[in-house]
């Protein structure tokens, strides 16, 4: 017999191929006896799938009209991150990918169970992309889902919040806020509000607020936000905060082809033709990089997905950098496979051209 789990999937699937199973039927077609069943169809219901049962020696089972759902069993979680990656990919810059990620999106989230499904819509409803962001993007948050999808709710249903909060000094703080939207801009997400003890707006790194945020109950009347978006009044508050590095490469690649893989994130500038062909161009094989930073170590790893040789042109911390990274991974190629050509590696052309 099949685990538990197992089970309830392939009796999933079972219940989407016929609109109605005898209940002897599909107990033998599992494995398992009837009361079993009963316990697997129990299962399913608390999960949130609408099963019909039919009593009676002709008794047996069916989804309910207009459910015929795949076999899609996730948690919290998991729900949250399918629709998370699900929206970063509809804004992403691959040609195809957005379109099809709205539509997956909107299947997934149809077909996820009751509770879950209210979840992720506030999410979806309140979060605002801003597509296009040429700033420097930072690591992955590991941000609780619970956190995120309780600020959601909370944006959407405008009630008031309480969380802790450590500003980027080290200063923790305790706000009480009037939440607005989610915003979702390189890889980090903020949360727009009305911070009521500063009597002012304010964006808030979710990375930043310690423990859950906690709703009060008390409900307000949205403020008028002072920029044109959520996504705009991010942008502008990051565009006023110090940064300690601009960092400057020249890459030799086309400006579009570098654009297309780290575009989002640096500022990507043609350079006139080296030799006699000197002057910009769309075909040029030269680009400048440009990227403010409070770290280093992403700024090279952009660099390294561009996929072509590049020269650091500053600050000089990164080009230190640049050859401790170097050091390492010669020696990691050492001893595990010979070393090959960036040639050999990239598929570039032996002239140097992509």
């Amino acid at each position: 017999m099949a685990n538990t789990s197992s089970r309830t999937l392939r009796l999933l699937s079972l219940l989407q191929t016929h609109r109605f199973w005898p209940g002897a039927e599909l107990a033998d077609r599992l494995g398992v006896s009837v009361r079993t069943l009963r316990r697997d169809i129990d299962r399913l219901r608390d999960l949130g799938y609408p099963v019909e049962a039919q009593r009676g020696t002709e008794g047996g089972y069916q989804l309910a009209a207009g459910a015929a759902l795949p076999p899609l069993v996730v948690d919290d979680e998991e729900a949250v991150a399918l629709v998370v990656g699900l929206q970063a990919a509809a804004q992403g810059p691959v040609a195809g990918v957005a379109e099809s990620s709205v539509r997956a999106l909107a299947k997934v989230v149809r077909v996820l169970p009751a509770r879950l499904r209210h979840r992720v819509e506030a999410l979806r409803e309140v979060t605002v992309p801003a597509p296009g962001w040429d700033g420097a993007a930072a690591a992955p948050d590991g941000l609780d889902p619970e956190l995120l999808t309780g600020l959601a709710l909370a944006c959407r249903d405008a009630e008031r919040v309480r969380f802790g909060y450590t500003a980027g000094s080290g200063e923790r703080s305790e706000r009480h806020a009037e939440p607005h939207r989610l915003v979702m801009l390189g890889r980090r997400w903020y949360l727009v509000a009305y911070d009521l003890t500063r009597h002012d707006w304010r964006s808030f790194r979710l990375d930043r607020i310690t423990g859950a945020a906690r709703p009060t109950g008390a409900r307000f009347r949205p403020r008028e936000l002072p920029a044109a978006d959520a996504a705009a009044f991010v942008r502008a508050g990051i565009g006023q905060l110090p940064t300690p590095y601009r960092v400057e490469a020249v890459v030799r690649a086309p400006a579009g082809a570098v654009r297309a893989r780290i575009g989002r994130w640096v500022t990507v500038e043609e350079l006139p033709r080296e030799g006699p062909e000197e002057g910009p161009g769309p075909d040029g094989d030269r680009c400048r990089v440009v990227m403010s930073t409070d770290s280093l170590e992403w700024p090279l790893l952009a660099l390294g997905m561009t996929g072509a040789e590049f020269e650091v042109i500053g600050p000089p911390e990164l080009h230190d950098l640049l050859v401790e990274w170097s050091e390492r991974f010669l020696r990691a190629a050492a001893g595990t496979v010979p070393f090959r050509s960036f040639a050999d590696r990239s598929g570039m052309a032996p002239d140097g051209r992509w």
